[in-house]
């Protein structure tokens, strides 16, 4: 249908302009090359010259495990064909996947977070250029932290996901609208997250350090085992040295009883 329409507009133009059928054919491809390069209307976006650059302030955190900080493209999207109410998104990109990214035609199209591990890129930090000044106000610190947000579903359209890994990722900015991309930067070079890294300390510092440890402890130890012995010794010797001990000579008092019936009264007197 756009090509037919194409055609007949470039043969009313050749006969207005005096031309034949066949020069007028001749306008048919420069005016579909023109009408499928038209911001908005094609799948050829306007390029802005501009690179995304991690920030240049002294800002702790500019590189984490799982976000980096960018400058805000300040000033970048003052083209004509972009309107105020055109939506800017950031596209992040593993690096080795960026030249394989297919920019969305609608906006339902516009991948997610959770689908980054199969395509390789998503669209987030959804903006306007009326945020992108460009003139900074006074002392405010205008960067985009990619990443940020821990709080929003992967699966929700605009969020702002911790990044999986360490990357490397390229990142550039794409300006949509109602009928399909605008315009885009360029992609920013590559950017690699901190790592979690095991500490390796020198082997022949670590082994002396750890034999003067261990040399410490043991002596600490024999001189608690010591104390404790000496202290046990003490204690039972106090107590055994306190209490009296009766041996088998120590003499027993026993008292005699005579029955009645051993003696007889009359024996006696009579002797």
């Amino acid at each position: 249908m756009l090509q037919t329409d194409a055609w007949t507009n470039s043969w009313r133009f050749g006969l207005a302009m005096g031309l034949s059928g066949g020069q007028s054919g001749l306008l048919m491809p420069p005016l579909l090359l023109l009408i499928c390069l038209r911001p908005g209307t094609g799948l050829a976006p306007e390029r802005i010259n501009y690179v995304p650059q991690l920030t240049s302030a002294t800002l702790a955190g500019t590189l984490t495990q799982s976000t980096f900080t960018l400058e805000q493209p300040r000033g970048q999207f003052s083209l004509l064909n972009i309107s105020d109410f055109d939506p800017i998104w950031l596209v992040v990109a593993y690096s080795n996947a960026s030249q394989n990214v297919t920019i969305p035609q609608r906006v339902e199209d516009i991948p997610v977070p959770a689908d980054f591990p199969q395509r390789g890129y998503y669209l987030t930090l959804m903006a306007n250029r009326a945020l992108y000044p460009a003139s900074q106000p006074g002392n405010q610190l205008r960067v985009l932290r990619v990443g940020n947000d821990t709080s929003c579903f992967p699966t929700s359209r605009g969020c702002n996901h911790p990044l999986p890994g360490p990357g490397p990722y390229r990142v550039k900015f794409l300006v949509m609208s109602n009928r399909g991309p605008v315009a885009e930067t360029e992609w920013s070079s590559d950017i690699r997250l901190q790592q979690a890294e095991a500490l390796q300390a020198t082997p022949g510092l670590q082994s002396a350090g750890a034999v003067v440890i261990i040399t410490i402890l043991s002596v600490l130890l024999a001189v608690l085992l010591t104390a404790l012995l000496a202290l046990l010794i003490y204690t039972c010797y106090d107590t055994c040295g306190s209490t009296p001990i009766s041996g088998p000579e120590a003499s027993v008092s026993m008292r005699r009883y005579n029955t009645h019936h051993m003696f007889s009264p009359r024996a006696v007197r009579g002797s």
